[in-house]
């Protein structure tokens, strides 16, 4: 049987950045599989969201290469950490991002808001942008919402008018930034189900930042662990939950000790509460 992860959209090789003398990826290697749900996740501070940033281009590698693959196998390969500004915009284009907590623009109706990218960066007909907003809000359930304001919605609403946005320029890559986060159940199920669905029918690839275990294993074809600025596991969900990796079974068990610790490190307690000790 043929593996799944061999035709990468993204390919990170032997990549590493930091802010400063902080090293937050050393040496990371890992592929997005084209077509398919990647899930990023890890602890807080692992660099899962600086990984977003490096494929979007806001960042730029120390060391190593990011590879953007052509829209089919075979086309040419942009090394992002060496693309111009035209280069540049021209990948963002065929990229989607949805904000943690959607990010809407809070002065544009709901309509207007999916409508932006196309107005920005199309030279479509007002009808043609209409038809495309109109089908981009239905695919999220939410075509009766067009003339609302973000402020007369609920924050799972939010989140698929954001979701909608970036799906607006029909993108072969969307990123997803902690999509439920502060999600009441049935909206988390939704957001959920959405992902994986528009990312079947649209043929999209998709890379999700996430803490939510059960909703991200149930929707992920790829799983990957980060943690201390390298890849503590990776595979599907289901070898990923079965690694036998100290760190990882504490995380995918939420486990509150382990090589993640609860107490920060410190004298011992007899030593900070003897008479006379320092601050």
């Amino acid at each position: 049987m043929a593996d799944p992860f061999t035709a990468p959209l993204v390919e990170l090789q032997d990549l590493s950045f930091g802010y400063g003398e902080r090293l937050i990826l050393d040496g990371v290697t890992l592929s997005i599989p084209r077509g398919k749900v990647t899930a990023l996740m890890g602890a807080s501070g692992g660099g899962k969201t600086t990984v977003l940033r490096l494929i979007g281009g806001q960042y730029r590698a120390q060391k190593g290469k990011l590879l953007l693959h052509g829209a089919q196998q075979g086309q040419d390969v942009l090394d992002m950490g060496q693309a111009n500004a035209q280069q540049l915009y021209a990948a963002r284009r065929r990229m989607g991002m949805l904000f943690q907590f959607g990010a809407l623009f809070t002065d544009l109706s709901v309509f207007d808001n999916v409508a932006f990218p196309l107005r920005e960066h199309t030279s479509l007909s007002p009808a043609l942008v209409r038809d495309i907003v109109l089908m981009k809000l239905n695919a999220v359930g939410l075509r009766g919402a067009r003339d609302l304001m973000p402020s007369e919605i609920s924050g799972g609403m939010a989140r698929r008018v954001a979701l909608a946005r970036a799906i607006a320029l029909d993108p072969e890559l969307v990123m997803y930034d902690e999509p439920f986060a502060g999600l009441d159940p049935i909206s988390l199920g939704t957001a959920a189900r959405l992902i994986r669905q528009l990312n079947d029918t649209m043929g999209l690839t998709s890379v999700i930042v996430s803490h939510d275990l059960e909703e991200t294993f149930h929707i992920a074809d790829k799983v990957i662990i980060l943690a201390n600025g390298k890849i503590a596991a990776q595979g599907t969900p289901d070898e990923v939950r079965h690694s036998t990796d100290p760190l990882v079974h504490q995380f995918v068990n939420a486990e509150p000790e382990g090589p993640v610790r609860f107490h920060y490190p410190a004298a011992s307690v007899e030593a900070d509460f003897s008479v006379g000790a320092g601050r």
